[in-house]
């Protein structure tokens, strides 16, 4: 089919009445389109891409669903009673931005769950460990005796749960652009971990992109904050849910931390001790917040601490996410490929520090991000940074002459040199401060390719 047709055929197409039109064809999109199919509504499915990743799929599920490739057309959302805005498109795309000056409303996947959800939801965002945290909330649930669904921005989409028999509770991590087209969210219990700038090309300002967390504490319910963090801490200040905060210092009160006794470190709710630090499974200081975070949220579902205590030791981490691959030569290597922001970045950093000499494999593309946080702590805990990607130079002018770097070509090249450089004891981090979209498919490709190289180290 030439262009010329095709484009007659949309605009053919544009001229009809939609239910809904769901803007993206990912793995959001495809569930959003079985969804109200499911309840009976006349849809289209649009994408500024023309090979979205779920197209295929979409040929083969439903055939008869209309699609519009290769731009976003206001046309076409003009004729839709409703938009339904997957993650990966901003609110401030033009075609988008036009159809809400006409009065349309935009939703997300997590609005439409949300008005049909009737079981109890526990609800996590941040920045940086809200996968971490959601599959551990999920586990002590499960473990406890309840039935639990867990998806969202984590694995199965929100909408594809609704397929399923109802749960005594569902789990769900939500993002920040999820979160910013949700209106009905009623969580039981929810959290936002922490707050470091990320997406801040999609985002006006840290403020804009923390209000759009925020929304995850409309309602009543339950509210997990995070004492440590300033930001975080003052988001309830007008909320009318009960609150229960974590911290990495001693609780007070009922709250969770940590607390020192007979030589051993503890995680605690007030005197309570649940666990020794030295028991949990995922290593580094950001991973105790995260277990403290994991624990306040599974109490609001009643989880013995027992429970919680056997999910936090049996529990070694998620893949790309601070995962230890292999230790060779006593040189031990470290995929935290999902760091994709500065936040993340420091976290691990810090996270490792006292298990050796760190080099660190960073670079991609920034998103916007300001580097200049990283700078304090590469000169304080990094022996030798290797710089990849669109902004490796970026990163660079940060370090200045702190600390000894070198920029790759690629991953393979910086595995190869940093098992070069590394000495007995060191440790070798992938940790990007960026997202991988510039080289790679997603952080996933980028830490599998990282483990095949370290892998590949062994046959040389």
């Amino acid at each position: 089919m030439s262009c010329t047709t095709a484009k007659m055929i949309t605009m053919k197409k544009a001229e009809q009445h939609y239910d809904a039109v769901i803007v993206g064809l990912g793995k959001t999109g495809l569930s959003c389109v079985r969804h109200l199919l499911r309840n009976g509504l006349r849809i289209a499915v649009t994408d500024s891409r023309m090979q979205p990743p779920e197209l295929s799929a979409l040929k083969n599920e439903y055939a008869m669903v209309p699609v519009y490739l290769g731009d976003i057309s206001a046309a076409l959302l003009l004729k839709a009673d409703q938009i339904i805005l997957s993650p990966g498109v901003a609110l401030d795309n033009k075609a988008i931005k036009l159809a809400v000056e006409r009065g349309i409303p935009v939703n997300s996947d997590i609005e439409l769950f949300c008005q049909q959800a009737t079981a109890p939801i526990i609800a996590i965002s941040g920045s940086n460990g809200k996968s971490t945290v959601t599959t551990l909330v999920a586990e002590m649930a499960r473990q406890s005796g309840l039935k639990t669904n867990v998806g969202g921005n984590l694995g199965t989409p929100a909408l594809d749960l609704l397929t399923h028999d109802e749960p005594d509770v569902y789990v769900l991590e939500l993002s920040s652009f999820q979160l910013q087209t949700t209106y009905s969210l009623n969580a039981h219990a929810s959290a936002v971990l922490n707050i470091s700038p990320d997406h801040m090309d999609r985002y006006a300002s840290l403020e804009n992109y923390a209000n759009a967390k925020k929304k995850i504490y409309s309602g009543n319910g339950l509210a997990v904050i995070n004492k440590d963090d300033n930001i975080v801490h003052a988001m309830c200040g007008d909320s009318t849910r009960d609150v229960i905060s974590f911290t990495r210092g001693r609780p007070a009160g009922n709250n969770f931390g940590i607390v020192k006794a007979h030589d051993a470190t503890w995680l605690c709710q007030g005197e309570n001790k649940i666990i020794r630090q030295t028991e949990l499974g995922i290593k580094g200081e950001h991973n105790v917040a995260n277990a403290l975070a994991a624990m306040a949220l599974a109490s609001s579902v009643n989880v013995p601490v027992a429970i919680m205590a056997e999910v936090l030791k049996n529990f070694s981490g998620l893949a790309h996410r601070c995962q230890w691959v292999k230790t060779m030569r006593n040189i031990s290597w470290y995929n935290d490929s999902k760091a994709t922001n500065v936040g993340a970045c420091i976290a691990s950093i810090k996270g490792l520090s006292g298990l050796g000499n760190i080099i660190l494999i960073a670079g991609g593309d920034g998103k916007g991000a300001d580097f200049s946080s990283l700078a304090r702590v590469i000169k304080q805990y990094i022996k030798k940074v290797l710089l990849l990607g669109i902004d490796a130079n970026r990163i660079a002018a940060v370090i200045g002459t702190a600390v000894p770097y070198e920029f790759v070509a690629d991953m393979n090249a910086a595995v190869r040199l940093a098992n070069a450089s590394a000495e007995p004891g060191d440790l070798v981090l992938l940790a990007p401060a960026c997202a991988s979209l510039d080289m790679y498919a997603d952080y996933q490709q980028r830490g599998d390719t990282f483990v095949a190289a370290v892998n590949s180290l062994e046959a040389h």
